[in-house]
């Protein structure tokens, strides 16, 4: 195991502690194969445990001021900032992305805890002009109660600071169930919290047997919320346990997001904004493009450039200089991506570039470009999660905008342009929850982060994300 890799614990009532059971779960090097530290595994001594500590929090927090509540979470995000260095080099001993990557998801999350914090101070209520002399009409924003929050491997801690930010700031506590792959990240972020003078109880964390964690959670009566990212399957089956039991929840699922170039757009922006979004943490991005749809006029020299950026992505270890892309964050995508590309080839598609494994340690893998892939082939219809470009060509804007509807995800969309007219029929078309045209303007705290259909439904960003953590109550009152 390294030495400055942190085996993590788990955080229960203030206390960073093992396992009731003593159990913990190995973490590997993704860039090596090698062990490189444990976390604690969760059974059902700790959850009973976790359960009692967040409903105590949710008492001691949901009384306190938002003023107060205002000035722990800006110290959380200063000493974020603090730790940056460190943080980072955790995350991409666990997780794969390069370092500068990991300092960039850092240092946002310190931005995401300063927007929420703000926010916790402006959750407004409401005075509703009455019918009759001498009576007063209210309705106030009141936290929701304890939430359970379930988070993936690919961000983190991007994935954990939203539903934490918004959770406590609107005065909620929380048991949050980090991704055991990269498990000490995350544990990062909540020590910082915990630093900054989060009273015990308010935030938890644990790890263990996912399905265990989450049923037992779901189903708890202390639990009244849960928000969850992860795969459409996963989020679609917990959503179905909440609403069993009536309770909220916030679901950010996967997704399979045009990019769509038309023949009047700047192609030199376009390729390098979106191969930088394309091959960002190796493409494990649930808002990453993937079904790159070119019109007809422009597609064989956009495919062209696209390619030879791909072909000169410096590919290998987070912690090396000049590393552009690490490894796949665990080997089983190996796999899953070898399948897709196969079957993508069988029904007639060209890879230009890629589409192998690179040596036979760690989880390295070519950035991919495939042209002239059918609707047919599954990579087409199935999210990739890896560094794969996916092409095909279109004609028309209604053609394109069928396309782009066609599949039940409706996460992230790109385009790009020079027409006005066309801007506007695709953000008012396209059915997705974001719509980003000419440039990369997503996941900015200070804006609405969020999908459709089977990509979800609520937001994790902008001024509406703090009320999924408030309820609204009629307060009225004659004198």
């Amino acid at each position: 195991m390294s030495g400055n890799y942190p085996s993590t614990k788990l955080l229960i009532d203030g206390e960073w502690r093992d396992g009731a059971e003593g159990k913990s779960i190995d973490v590997v090097d993704p860039a090596t194969g090698d062990k490189i530290g444990e976390v604690a595994h969760a059974t059902r001594k700790d959850l009973e445990a976790a359960v009692a500590a967040v409903e105590k929090g949710f008492k001691i927090w949901s009384q306190t001021p938002a003023f107060e509540r205002y000035k722990i979470m800006r110290k959380a995000a200063n000493l974020m900032r603090e730790r940056a260095d460190t943080i980072a080099s955790i995350m991409t001993r666990e997780q794969g992305k390069p370092l500068a990557e990991a300092k960039m998801e850092t240092m946002a999350a310190a931005d995401v805890i300063d927007w929420f914090s703000e926010e916790a101070r402006r959750t407004y209520g409401q005075i509703i002009p009455a019918r009759a002399p001498g009576v007063m009409q209210m309705a106030i924003k009141l936290p929701v109660g304890p939430v359970a929050a379930f988070t993936p491997w690919n961000f983190p801690i991007n994935q954990v600071v939203r539903k934490l930010s918004a959770a406590v700031a609107a005065g909620c506590s929380i048991i949050v169930k980090a991704p055991e792959e990269t498990p000490a990240s995350p544990a990062e972020l909540i020590r910082a919290f915990v630093d900054a003078g989060m009273p015990a109880g308010v935030v938890n964390l644990v790890y263990g047997v996912p399905a265990e964690i989450s049923e037992y959670l779901i189903a708890h009566p202390v639990i009244r919320k849960i928000s969850f990212t992860g795969s459409t399957p996963v989020g679609k089956h917990l959503a179905a346990l909440a609403g069993q039991h009536m309770k909220l929840a916030t679901m950010e699922l996967g997704g399979h997001a045009p990019a769509i170039v038309f023949d009047d757009a700047d192609l030199d922006k376009a390729v390098k904004v979106l191969s930088a979004s394309k091959f960002r943490n190796a493409g494990q991005v649930c808002v990453s493009p993937t079904r790159f749809l070119i019109q007809d006029g422009v597609h064989d020299k956009f495919v062209s450039a696209f390619t030879e950026v791909a072909k000169n992505i410096k590919v290998g270890n987070g912690l090396e200089d000049g590393t552009q892309m690490g490894p796949l964050a665990n080997e089983r995508r190996i796999t899953a991506l070898e399948d897709l590309i196969a079957d993508a080839v069988s029904a007639g598609a060209e890879v230009k570039t890629g589409g192998r494994r690179i040596g036979n340690k760690g989880n390295f893998f070519e950035p991919t470009v495939i042209a002239n892939v059918p609707k047919t082939a599954r990579i087409m219809n199935e999210e990739p999660f890896g560094p794969i470009a996916v092409f095909s060509r279109f004609s028309t804007l209604d053609e394109v905008i069928e396309e782009a509807n066609r599949l039940p995800f409706g996460l992230a969309s790109y385009a790009f342009t020079g027409s006005g007219e066309t801007a506007q029929h695709l953000g008012l078309r396209i059915e997705a929850g974001m719509t980003t045209i000419n440039h990369n303007g997503l996941a900015l705290p200070e804006v609405p982060f969020g999908g459709i259909k089977d990509s979800g439904h609520g937001t994790e960003g902008g001024s509406e994300a703090i009320e999924a953590y408030l309820s609204t109550k009629f307060v009225t009152q004659s004198l």
